[in-house]
């Protein structure tokens, strides 16, 4: 089964750029973004620059970054929840170097590392590294799992191919071209400030303040109860990174000084769909039934994995590899996760406080009327009694 190309898009793009469908976010949503990583106290303060800021990974970076006694500064355009961490200073300008003030706002500063959210394209990051990289001691660019060429390939790992496009000039983000561009600004940071680039390749990021609902649509169904769609057999590996333990992971190797290319993913133990939704099935506290329905039957119902079902990505499909990558080189390096309980708790307590005209309006999974259809579907092919 095919995975939805879009849906990866979207999910990443959850981080702060492209196609961002997130809402106003509170510097208060959730629990301290500290408590991932290791314990260890932080050294001297350091001054942060992050590019982006103000959406699902941006807020969790400000607040893991303040919680260790560091000092931040936006730069962004100003559009996106303006009003956000009024304590932190705020430039404004455009990531693209041709567009109003530019990267104007930045020349002549300096700061110890930079944290880049918010590229997509490899001139836009080539422009701001370049013009950072007199005054700044690290950059750190936020990439994804997706750069990765052979994408069937278990236990995808930092020395592994990365996907290529025939023409390096493209610019625009899509199903084809959002990987290899993504590998691309990687290689551009790098070429910019040689060994003191730290490219992180986050898998799918969830947690409070995700406006793409890729993962917040299973919390919200389980808690629901009755008898709930489940794809596959329960058996296809899954993984996910809390945004806060991402975060938290980040800031301690800005600490560090950390440089080179690391998968960021969870949880540290495999994790497969039938023990996620499980797990969240007790967190909850629901009744909910889970009627597994295979793969090929989904794609015979138009069903795509990752959009209509997130997170789940078929471990036989052309795109198997993303949901096993080897996380081994962050393990080492400090990264630890949260429980899952936390992070589906912490999910619906931010959902169910956004205003309900935003709450009717769910951004990915199916709707309650889709999954009764293709349940019925299910049962009459199998000739089985529908549960409940």
């Amino acid at each position: 089964m095919k995975l939805s190309r879009r849906g990866v898009i979207q999910a990443a793009a959850a981080l702060g750029a492209v196609q961002v469908l997130g809402c106003a976010t509170s510097p208060k949503a959730g629990p301290d973004a500290s408590k991932g990583g290791d314990n260890t106290a932080p050294g001297k303060p350091l001054n942060i620059l992050i590019l982006g800021g103000t959406r699902f990974l941006g807020p969790a970076l400000v607040q893991a970054a303040q919680a260790r006694g560091h000092t931040l500064t936006l730069f962004n355009r100003g559009k996106s929840n303006p009003g956000l961490f009024p304590d932190v200073e705020k430039l404004q300008g455009d990531r693209d170097p041709n567009k109003g003030e530019g990267l104007k706002a930045l020349q002549g500063r300096k700061w110890d590392a930079v944290i880049d959210t918010s590229g997509y394209v490899p001139r836009i990051v080539k422009a701001s590294a370049e013009l950072l990289a007199p005054n700044v001691g690290q950059y750190v660019f936020i990439s994804s799992v997706s750069v990765y060429k052979e994408m069937t390939k278990k236990d995808l790992n930092e020395s592994d191919a990365v996907g290529t496009i025939p023409d390096e000039t493209v610019e625009e983000v899509g199903e084809t071209s959002y990987g290899p561009l993504k590998a691309l600004c990687e290689k551009a940071a790098e070429a910019a400030l040689p060994g003191r680039t730290l490219n992180i390749r986050p898998g799918l990021i969830v947690g409070p303040d995700d406006g793409s609902d890729r993962f917040t649509y299973w919390p919200l169904r389980v808690a629901k109860g009755g008898e709930v769609l489940a794809p596959g057999d329960g058996e296809d590996p899954v993984q996910i990174i809390d945004a806060r333990d991402l975060a938290a992971f980040i800031i301690r190797n800005v600490e560090r000084r950390t440089a080179g290319i690391f998968n960021v993913t969870g949880p540290l133990k495999p994790m497969n769909m039938k023990g996620m939704l499980e797990d969240i099935q007790k967190a909850t506290g629901s009744d909910a039934r889970f009627t597994w329905v295979d793969s090929a039957f989904l794609e015979q119902q138009k069903v795509m994995a990752f959009a209509d079902m997130p997170a789940w990505v078929p471990r036989n499909g052309p795109e198997s590899g993303i949901g096993a990558v080897s996380i081994a080189r962050a393990t080492q390096a400090g990264l630890a996760t949260r429980p899952l309980a936390d992070t589906v708790r912490d999910t619906l307590t931010w959902f169910h406080g956004l205003p309900p005209d935003r709450q009717e309006k769910l951004r990915s999974g199916l709707s309650p009327d889709r999954e009764k259809e293709v349940l019925a579907a299910w049962h009459q092919a199998k000739g089985t009694a529908k549960a409940g």
